[in-house]
């Protein structure tokens, strides 16, 4: 894949902004009332995933062939997978006040992603950026700018720690695949 101009910077600015105690409680309250629907709620994400970016599909051989979205909805090993993804996350959201926790879950999803799955890190920006897409539909009225903020605090928390933890194991770029978008980001911010 290839690099995304001004990435590096992007990483190093995420990388920089912690969350403050109010964006804490945003980021909990709002995932809270997500989380009452874990399993529609991380379907809906990861079938806009796979539909905006067909690309990630190539790291599922269970439904990497499904093209039409009420095929991915029904598939129950997506179902299963999103209730994981939702998991992971509902750990991090959960622990936000223990960075130790926090560093320790996305590490642990960073190396099992780098060197069991061999996906390339920067599906885990998109998704999150899918995330955030997803929170502010769910919530329109109700996501004001500093709520925005905090959720891409943690947005880019996440893609931090993961990407760190892909450092650590040594992670290698895979060669470029010529179905994967290289500048196909969303924006890192709300």
């Amino acid at each position: 894949m290839e690099k995304v101009p001004g990435e590096m910077e992007i990483e190093r600015r995420e990388r920089s902004e912690e969350l403050s105690e109010a964006d804490r409680k945003a980021v909990q309250a709002t995932w809270a009332r997500l989380y009452a629907n874990c399993e529609d709620v991380g379907v809906a994400i990861l079938v806009r995933f796979f539909v905006n970016f067909p690309s990630a599909k190539q790291y599922f051989s269970q439904f990497k062939h499904m093209e039409e979205p009420l095929e991915m909805e029904r598939s129950p090993q997506l179902r299963k997978h999103a209730c994981r993804v939702m998991g992971a996350l509902n750990t991090v959201v959960e622990n936000l006040h223990d960075p130790d926790k926090v560093s320790s879950v996305l590490s642990l999803v960073g190396k099992a992603h780098a060197l069991k799955h061999k996906v390339e890190p920067v599906y885990f920006k998109i998704l999150s950026g899918v995330i955030l897409e997803v929170i502010a539909e769910e919530f329109a009225n109700d996501f004001p700018p500093e709520t925005q903020r905090a959720w891409a605090k943690l947005r880019g928390l996440i893609y931090s720690h993961v990407t760190a933890a892909y450092k650590e194991v040594g992670w290698v770029q895979q060669v470029p695949n010529t179905t994967t978008p290289p500048a196909t980001l969303p924006s890192s911010g709300p």
